[in-house]
């Protein structure tokens, strides 16, 4: 990865390059590089901020507002910003979030618009590679949709799932629904969706259930990364004295698991792995309060009304469905997505250089809006 120049762009969110006060032009590379030297491949596409689940750390109980059908990306509006991504500019993975990605009726169009645009890009590219297109979920109705989606083209699925516990999953996310869940996760697993990913938010009330997941995980052949709480909920609530350190969580799992470190899967991957009893399961830990990534951080991401973020933290916003929906090129929607990712943020929304490592800049949308 080769360094850029570092500066503030003198241009945000606008269809053309933008430059550093010191008048030193962006480089003259067609990938979504930033100021920091970091070049965005995974891209992160959230559809609705509709869920059927009301997670604590991320929905209040009444839920969040929705987005009103006609601000919300269409299939094909979707469909032409992964071709361009693909084409233009370099995404290799493509995941859609949400909120819930079920709630959306139309997924399976989303899924079939997505894995078409892409495999036709790579193909004009004159490349084989696949492109990987996964969802993150909380898997209730997954059972009744997965054989469908993976025929639309999907390849894989996260699954958010905190806890095996039915008494602690129903009081953290406001419904009785464990069962279902784990029904969803066992469709995904029969539709070939495998290895699910299970995601856990590391919080003080499912800590001395960590080993019961982790447990749970390795018996159904599931990948289990535990995530520490970023100050993403719905409510403002967030505090540093709450979150659960991964220190923390190896220090319960190894009362039960022998843990061993195999470090990432890849510099970009936000998980450290350790092998479990010798392997060949894993369990990952993504810290991202208290051993913060953000240095090799590859992601860019849209929100279910089009806009582009280039980090969870920055409130910066660029309207691709707007410039789509208005007869802008091809060109003109890659310059405007480059320019947006050349203005990301050093890490966890600021460029400060002395911003310490578990300090976030305040956000205006908490994850449920803005997709994780």
């Amino acid at each position: 990865m080769s360094a850029v120049p570092l500066g503030i762009p003198s241009v945000r969110g606008v269809p053309r390059r933008a430059a550093t006060p010191a008048g030193r032009a962006r480089p003259d590379t067609p990938f979504l590089v930033d100021r920091y030297g970091r070049v965005a491949r995974d891209l992160r596409v959230s559809i609705t901020t509709a869920c059927s689940l009301r997670c604590t750390y991320c929905m209040p109980a009444e839920g969040l507002p929705l987005v009103p059908k006609d601000e919300l990306m269409t299939p094909d509006e979707i469909g032409r910003l992964v071709s361009v991504g693909v084409h233009d500019l370099g995404i290799r993975d493509i995941r859609f979030t949400g909120g819930e990605p079920l709630m959306r009726r139309d997924l399976e169009q989303i899924i079939g618009a997505a894995r078409t645009a892409a495999d036709d890009a790579m193909r004009a590219l004159g490349s084989d590679e696949h492109v990987r297109i996964a969802i993150t979920s909380n898997a209730l109705g997954l059972d009744k949709r997965a054989k469908a989606l993976v025929a639309a083209g999907l390849d894989r699925v996260n699954v958010s799932l905190d806890t095996v516990d039915r008494e602690a999953f129903a009081t953290l996310t406001r419904r009785d629904r464990l069962d279902d869940v784990l029904t969803g996760i066992k469709a995904a697993l029969a539709a070939g969706l495998a290895p699910v990913k299970i995601n856990a938010v590391l919080l003080p009330e499912t800590l001395a259930g960590a080993a019961d997941l982790l447990a749970w995980s390795v018996e159904h052949g599931c990948r289990l990364r535990f995530i520490e709480e970023m100050p993403l909920d719905a409510d403002g609530r967030w505090t540093r004295d709450d979150v659960v350190s991964a220190d923390d969580l190896l220090g319960v799992l190894r009362e039960r698991f022998t843990l061993t470190p195999a470090g990432r899967e890849d510099p970009s991957a936000p998980a450290e792995e350790w092998q479990v009893d010798d392997g060949p399961a894993t369990v990952g830990i993504i810290a991202s309060v208290t051993r913060s990534f953000c240095g090799a951080c590859d992601r860019t991401r849209l929100t279910a009304e089009g806009t582009v973020r280039s980090c969870l933290f920055g409130n910066e916003e660029t309207d691709l469905k707007a410039l789509l929906r208005s007869g802008a090129t091809d060109d003109e929607v890659g310059d405007a997505w480059r320019a947006a990712m050349w203005a990301k943020p050093r890490a966890h929304g600021s460029d400060a250089v002395e911003l310490a490592a578990d300090a976030f800049a305040e956000t205006e949308r908490s994850m449920g809006a803005i997709g994780g």
